[in-house]
């Protein structure tokens, strides 16, 4: 059998408006209750399904993450999600991928974040890769230098110089970040559709997965 064949006989459900309303609920205790029941056994098995898919592509194993938020103590969670890293002990200091959701919408993304010793070595093979990039991500993927925000400005808004300011910014700011992706609408019918939107996830992956080897 094949992994296609296997990640095929795999029914996800999709998301509804209620996992996304899961954000609305106030208060730690109760929004991380609902969250655990809602949403994390979705991106548990986001994370089965997808792993395999991930290590084909980039042609190493690659391992599921799910957020547990753990060291939150006042505030609630204002997103969460399942990361892929080549390490079974974390994703953060890693370039990576990641499928999540904020309260206004679900994101589908290269992320490579504050903590990883792999930001320098991105932003120089980016920068000196502008064009192929240019032609190869949409001009409706969406770039964000901060993961803790909602959203951030299309490679079509950015344009030539923005992309570069955010990737020198990447390669001498300690706090830098660089995410690249989709974002799609809590509205969006494709969420409702659990095989559309494996398919769209893995066509975001193979689509940014050029960023994730310009990290090494």
């Amino acid at each position: 059998m094949t992994l296609q064949q296997i990640v095929q006989q795999q029914v996800f459900p999709g998301f509804t408006s209620d996992d996304f309303d899961v954000f609305a609920v106030p208060g730690l205790e109760a929004r991380m209750s609902v969250l655990i029941d809602r949403i994390r056994p979705k991106l548990n098995q986001l994370g089965e399904i997808l792993a395999p898919v991930l290590s084909e592509l980039c042609e190493e194993p690659m391992f599921a993450h799910v957020a547990k938020h753990a060291r939150r103590k006042i505030n609630p969670p204002v997103d969460t999600w399942v990361a892929y890293a080549p390490s079974k002990r974390g994703y953060k200091a890693h370039p990576h991928f990641q499928i999540g959701l904020f309260g206004s919408h679900l994101f589908v993304q290269f992320a490579i974040i504050y903590e990883s010793d792999k930001k320098s070595v991105f932003a120089e093979h980016a920068l000196k890769q502008l064009d192929e990039i240019e032609k190869h991500i949409p001009a409706h993927f969406v770039w964000s230098g901060d993961h803790m925000v909602p959203g951030g400005d299309t490679q079509g808004e950015l344009g030539h110089d923005g992309l570069i300011k955010l990737l020198e910014r990447l390669r001498t700011v300690k706090a830098s970040e660089a995410l690249c992706g989709i974002m799609i609408d809590r509205n969006d019918p494709i969420l409702l559709d659990g095989h559309a939107f494996l398919e769209k996830v893995k066509d975001t992956f193979r689509t940014v997965l050029p960023l994730y080897r310009m990290s090494f």
